[in-house]
């Protein structure tokens, strides 16, 4: 399954490259920067993706990432209530904060809207406490999920993002976590389209500009610190044929508030205004039923084990045409999900990427006797 997955992964950026010398993308004030379909997976854009830069409150996804998984594994609560330590409480003052307490406790819901909203870094210190019993153990954590997700470029050293030498990411895989967070926790992504929270009678908006410039727009976050310059990644969902397809942007290192939010919008509305993503073929739908010799079914279903999207320029995605190339002849015993062949996407006679096909059910070997007479089939065609 995980050399599918990568196959797949593959056939993303394949697909990314064949257009990217075709249609120029805009020009983008900042020293990092990608734009990621998120419904096909495809990087659509990118200048300098694996540059390794400083996060700053970027980090902050992550550990939302971990107290939401938390949630959903029944190892918090959101009602429960969180002793606020002195470590969370003094945490660096200059910095953005929720301004909780060690003589109040809070909930785990104020908190998750402190830290995302309010970006309050005493908040991720609290959070990772409540998770993970100290902050140090946290960033274990943190950094394990980070090669579970497959982000090979990047490090973490604190829950809230203040600068370290072992504070590290870039745009490739900050988009990869951007992802995984709306993906994987729907319910609790809404919280990023929050514009304000109040908390200790201490209102606060949230940073992200794009929420109020666009109604498309419903997440992500803002980062900035002397080194790292104004960050921000940002999605936007809008309507695609029958459904809505969802883009992210990473815009790294720019050099204000303004610009970040200025150059996102102008790299999500060349995405929407560019491209078309269409579903080829959903999960587990045949494309195809081949005969199978010396099986104990005549034929087997061959598809795909998640739905297909491709991402294209406007007015490719009619002229995209299928081919299939099979392993013929298939001989049981056939297992489930094995690759059985590539399916070519082909535009004007020319192949666009390739998919992996499998089969999606197992064909077991026949009786020695119908093992045998397709022996004979075999060897008289």
């Amino acid at each position: 399954m995980k050399k599918l997955l990568a196959a797949l992964a593959a056939f993303a950026f394949s697909v990314s490259v064949a257009f990217a010398q075709a249609l120029p993308p805009p020009t983008i004030a900042a020293k990092s920067w990608l734009l990621l379909d998120a419904t096909s997976g495809q990087v659509l854009a990118s200048q300098d993706p694996t540059m390794r830069i400083e996060p700053a409150s970027l980090v902050k996804i992550m550990t939302a990432y971990l107290a939401f998984s938390a949630i959903k594994e029944k190892r918090l609560d959101p009602q429960q209530m969180v002793n606020v330590s002195v470590r969370a409480w003094k945490v660096d003052a200059s910095s953005s904060k929720m301004f909780i307490d060690p003589a109040t406790p809070v909930k785990v819901i104020d908190l998750l809207y402190g830290l995302i909203v309010q970006s309050g870094n005493d908040a991720a210190v609290a959070l990772a406490e409540a998770v993970s019993g100290t902050e140090d153990a946290f960033v274990v954590l943190m950094n394990r999920e980070a090669e579970r997700m497959g982000l090979k470029n990047t490090h973490f050293a604190n829950s809230h993002g203040l600068p370290s030498p072992e504070n590290y990411s870039t745009a490739q895989d900050l988009s990869i976590l951007a992802s995984h967070i709306v993906n994987d926790h729907p319910d609790y992504y809404k919280i990023y389209s929050t514009k304000d929270f109040t908390y200790n009678k201490i209102k606060q908006p949230n940073r992200n500009r794009l929420l109020w410039l666009d109604p498309t727009v419903d997440g992500m976050k803002t980062g900035h610190t002397a080194a790292a310059g104004y960050c921000l990644i940002s999605t936007a969902k809008r309507p695609n044929g029958s459904g809505d397809r969802r883009l992210i942007s990473v815009v790294l290192g720019t050099v204000s508030d303004q610009v970040r939010a200025q150059e996102s919008q102008k790299l999500l509305n060349w995405g929407f205004q560019n491209f078309d993503t269409v579903k080829l073929y959903a999960k587990g739908q045949p494309v195809a039923t081949p005969e199978v010799w010396k099986g104990s079914q005549n034929q087997v279903k061959i598809g795909f084990t998640q739905d297909i999207y491709v991402t294209v320029p406007k007015g490719v995605a009619d002229k995209m045409k299928p081919v299939l190339e099979r392993k013929d002849p298939l001989v049981a015993p056939v297992a489930q999900n094995s690759k059985v062949g590539i399916m070519k996407m082909m535009v004007d006679g020319k192949p666009l990427t390739e998919l992996p096909v499998v089969a999606l059910e197992q064909i077991n070997e026949a009786s020695i006797f119908g093992r045998a007479w397709d022996s004979m089939r075999l060897w008289m065609k």
